[in-house]
């Protein structure tokens, strides 16, 4: 009951919000007010620049990494006293990540150019 009285709390707030800014949000924007403005001047050209999708790559690979390592910090700190199920899981786990990076690297992932 609790976890229904919470959801529907949320979507009566979120509806609330949805409408207030609908109904007190501008209704006539001024073109002006709209145009890209940029250190004080017009825009040279447009605003929307290309991303190479090696940059969304190196992302996702750095999250990837970024988890690897949150999960390892724990398991660093309980070394000592960690049970040779959680030891072997560990282990488990760093393989499946070193072979998800050799394959990457096998295919070029990593490769800038």
């Amino acid at each position: 009951l609790p976890v229904l009285v919470f959801l529907g709390m949320a979507t009566a707030l979120g509806a609330v919000l949805i409408l207030a800014a609908v109904i007190l949000g501008p209704t006539n924007p001024d073109p002006e007010k709209l145009s890209a403005y940029e250190c004080g001047f017009n825009a040279f050209d447009d605003a929307r620049m290309k991303f190479d999708v090696r940059f969304y790559l190196v992302a996702i690979l750095f999250i990837i990494f970024d988890l690897e390592i949150a999960f390892l910090f724990p398991w660093a700190v309980t070394f000592k006293d960690m049970t040779d199920v959680s030891f072997w899981s560990m282990m488990v786990f760093l393989a499946v990540l070193t072979i998800g990076f050799a394959y990457e690297w096998k295919k070029g992932a990593l490769e800038w150019e």
